[in-house]
């Protein structure tokens, strides 16, 4: 079967972690999409409302081919889903720059030590293909935009430091041993059924119910939004594709904007006026984020295809449904 390009005959299933997430959920739905079956993980850490993410994974348990189990990633019972996957897209993780400076305990645990279990369970089980989440938060302050795959890495938070410890673990499996590992260094995502806590998603809230955005610097900040759509599909192409073990990939639009102008569009398609509240910029935050895509494209056969504008439209137009159904004018 060809999928975009790319041939595959393994038919069994798909471990995604983090399934009920933002990214999970659009990454397990694609690959159900394509005619895979999906086993998905979830263990509702209460970063957000557990209700968001119930409200993701509704849709999926609708389908065939789809089973699902809440539990820990490290958790005993979670090794006998390892057992037939042709990969494990491994999403789960603690996000958020802010939050990681006061609890950098959590964020060791769930973007670390879960890793490395799961990539020693890997091991332990067939070595499946493992594709795990990275950021472009491993960056920092790049030297250099767009910016490569070779770049310095220099981190400039405790949340950037863990996903690259955890992205680093990935690579030296694959290179040490043998398992085949892919990193996705993830810029800026956004779309339907963004976290709550995110830019945009705070930005669609704040124009539809009247209430104010907290933006933090001058908005001049420049950052490489990425949708979500196209996210999932450099995703799940990454857990059916051959790739050399320990490949890093940027996974970004190449087109980037600065703060300002994403609220100009946000106000543009919501026919709304957003209210500013400014605060000094977070401790942590880099002041642009741009990625190249050339080698994803040339492994993969990938470039994001989703404009912001267009994005923007699709979770605006996703925001407004769920308030609808919810009883609630948008």
């Amino acid at each position: 079967m060809t999928i975009h390009g790319q041939t595959t005959r393994d038919r069994r299933p798909v471990l995604v972690t983090g399934a009920a997430g933002f990214i999970g959920h659009h990454t397990a739905g694609l690959l159900l999409d394509w005619g895979f079956p999906v086993i998905g993980i979830d263990s509702f850490t209460p970063y957000y409302a557990r209700s968001t993410k119930e409200r993701n994974l509704s849709a999926l348990l609708e389908r065939d081919g789809f089973r699902f189990t809440e539990t820990f990633i490290d958790s005993p019972g979670t090794e006998q889903y390892l057992s037939d996957v042709q990969a494990v897209v491994h999403l789960a993780a603690q996000p958020g720059v802010r939050d990681s400076w006061a609890e950098f305990d959590t964020y060791v645990q769930l973007n670390i030590h879960a890793t490395k279990w799961l990539l020693d369970a890997a091991l332990r089980h067939g070595s499946p293909r493992v594709v795990s989440a990275s950021s472009s938060s491993v960056y920092g302050e790049a030297p250099v935009y767009p910016t490569c795959e070779g770049a310095q890495t220099t981190p400039r938070s405790p949340y950037g430091i863990t996903k690259l410890a955890a992205e680093r673990l990935c690579v030296a499996y694959g290179l040490e041993r043998g398992l085949s590992t892919v990193g996705l260094r993830y810029f800026t995502v956004f779309g339907p059924a963004q976290r709550p806590d995110m830019a945009i998603q705070r930005l669609i809230t704040a124009a539809h119910e009247g209430t104010t955005f907290e933006l933090f610097g001058d908005g001049r900040q420049i950052r490489d939004f990425t949708f979500v759509g196209d996210v999932a599909r450099a995703t799940a192409l990454a857990a059916i594709t051959e790739l050399p073990p320990g490949s890093v990939f940027n996974v970004c639009s190449e087109t980037p904007i600065t703060v300002n102008d994403v609220i100009e569009v946000v106000e543009a398609v919501s026919g709304q006026t957003v209210q500013l509240e400014r605060h000094s910029v977070s401790v942590g935050d880099v002041t642009r984020t741009g990625g190249s895509a050339d080698m994803i494209a040339d492994a993969l056969g990938w470039r994001a295809e989703t404009s912001l504008e267009d994005g923007i439209r699709a979770q605006v137009a996703e925001y407004r449904r769920r308030m609808s159904l919810a009883g609630l004018a948008a």
